[in-house]
């Protein structure tokens, strides 16, 4: 087969086509966003009527993979680590039903936090779930994993999560294809009771799992993606996982690398080839991006006593991306420094788009509010965040997706009225749903302000669940018709717009505000320019 240069994002798709895939299902999250629009953009994927669209959010995306895969197809979900704990529920419960056809979840872990609000490590979901897990080194494992990894589940009936994190996800390098297998033939379980979790049958499941952890650790240790390479010094000994391995070799270009070390980059942990460095080595130095994951796991199981280093005793930086020299500084290497970056390319604060609709949208929730007292605005995660930061220090809150409509709910409970939630037209449909009609049920003192750009922005410009939707989703929670209000945010209608908030924000009640204006990176979109006409947007 051909050789493509391919992100690590667009390796995985590849992969995964190749080896017979019938649908992949997802919500856009950097890192992980770049996979399904590989799929999407693909004419092979057309072709073979492979499923693409983007769900609601990462459960019902988990949800629907894991459907496909009771009716014998294989399938991939993919998320950003914070979206595994929007679809923990399902994932967790996946590893006691088992899979059907192969199915492969793909974790994107963002460490430094380019574009996330933690450095969470999804290793600890998969150890958690007791699945085997796959951790590529570079590109060209990250399309064997996924071409192989169905075939893995499959033998093993369980499902595979396959981590990677933004730096492999977003770098590019040569993968070599190998032959496109054929898409599965759809078939129901032979246990009709397999999925079914009802305590009589969810305990008879979790028998087979534990079970299962033998033939998990046994493909672990013979796994060719987990390898011992020897070496003559065994004052030291190192176990690099994953990208680190990578990083742990870029440092050995120009010489040999004389102590032993094991590349692990599929789990559960090989006991065999770790009590093997434990044995004979003198220390051992733990390489691995994101948490401690394995140091731990080393500091609570081995008995013989040997020294371990790493992120616990500060020999690797504990936040942050890892990097090349940061395991030359650990390992006692000269760190090459390159050049001072220069000032024009230093970074800069993020700022809104000219000309994006939340700019005025944000000048007039200011105005309005300006006789009330400050901190009474409830943020959510999408480009409208920037509103924390200066010209319009607008906003007081951004946890996770959907939280500003009930944490703005929890604030009027404790009485801070009036409360306000700002929240994107993609995350109300992903997850502020159900938070508006806590709202209404109670008839709590809160104005929802949602932010319909028509899209999926901060990600790129994905397709939106909620074009067109929006009204007659909050009319469908019961908010009141004559409280759900609709305005164009420019310049020109400041005067209306800051009109309607005051009202809205003095009613005692459930209100929704709608500033609806297409995203300025949009503009070129001609289906979605036709698709908003269509609507009479």
């Amino acid at each position: 087969m051909d050789r493509l240069l391919l992100l690590g994002d667009e390796a995985i798709a590849q992969g995964a086509m190749d080896s017979g895939m019938s649908g992949i299902y997802a919500y856009p999250g950097t890192p992980s966003t770049e996979i399904t629009e590989y799929v999407q953009a693909s004419k092979y994927a057309g072709e073979q009527q492979i499923h693409r669209q983007w769900s609601a959010n990462e459960k019902t995306a988990m949800e629907a993979a894991l459907g496909m895969s009771y009716a014998g197809k294989r399938s991939m979900v993919c998320m950003k680590h914070v979206g595994l704990n929007v679809a923990a529920d399902p994932f967790l419960n996946s590893a006691i039903t088992g899979v059907n056809g192969g199915m492969l979840i793909v974790s994107a872990d963002d460490p430094s936090m380019h574009s996330s609000q933690n450095e969470q490590d999804s290793r600890f979901y998969g150890n958690f779930a007791m699945i085997p897990m796959l951790e590529p080194s570079n590109q060209q494992e990250a399309y064997e994993m996924a071409y192989e990894g169905f075939e893995l589940s499959e033998k093993l009936k369980t499902p595979i999560l396959l981590r990677i994190t933004t730096r492999l996800a977003h770098s590019r390098s040569g993968v070599a294809r190998r032959e496109q297998k054929p898409q599965n033939t759809g078939k129901i379980p032979s246990n009709l009771r397999q999925f079914v979790l009802l305590p009589v049958f969810a305990r008879q499941n979790y028998e087979g799992l534990i079970s299962n952890q033998i033939p998990m650790e046994q493909a672990a240790a013979g796994s060719s993606y987990n390898r011992y390479i020897d070496g003559e010094d065994k004052s030291l000994g190192i176990i690099a996982a994953g990208i680190a391995y990578n990083y742990l070799m870029e440092n050995f270009q120009q010489q040999r690398l004389i102590h032993p070390v094991l590349k692990l980059s599929q789990y559960p942990l090989p006991h065999k080839l770790v009590d093997r460095m434990l044995e004979e080595c003198e220390q051992v130095m733990i390489i691995e991006e994101g948490f401690p994951f394995i140091e731990e796991k080393l500091k609570g199981y081995q008995a013989k006593g040997t020294p371990i280093k790493g992120k616990l005793d500060g020999s690797l930086p504990r936040t942050g991306e890892l990097n090349p020299s940061h395991i030359a500084e650990a390992y006692g290497l000269e760190v090459q420094e390159g050049a001072p970056v220069p000032g024009i390319v230093s970074n800069r604060p993020p700022a809104m788009c000219q000309g994006c609709g939340h700019i005025e949208s944000y000048n007039a929730l200011n105005q309005a509010l300006r006789e009330y007292s400050e901190g009474r605005v409830f943020s959510d995660i999408g480009c409208y965040t920037l509103g924390a930061l200066p010209p319009f220090e607008a906003i007081n809150s951004c946890v996770d997706m959907g939280a500003s409509i009930t944490m703005a709910k929890g604030a009027a409970d404790a009485g801070l009225v009036p409360a306000v939630a700002v929240i994107g037209d993609s995350t109300f449909t992903h997850s502020g749903m159900t938070g508006l009609l806590d709202c209404v049920i109670e008839k709590s003192p809160v104005t929802v302000v949602i932010s319909d750009n028509f899209t999926t922005a901060m990600t790129g410009g994905q397709d939106s669940h909620a074009l067109g939707r929006l009204e007659r989703i909050c009319e469908g929670l019961g908010v009141e018709k004559e409280h759900i209000r609709v305005f164009r945010p420019t310049r020109k209608n400041i005067d209306q717009m800051v009109e309607i908030m005051k009202e809205e924000i003095a009613y005692e009640g459930v209100s929704v505000i709608i500033p609806r204006r297409q995203c300025v990176q949009t503009m070129k979109n001609k289906k979605l320019v036709e698709k908003v006409k269509e609507l009479g947007l």
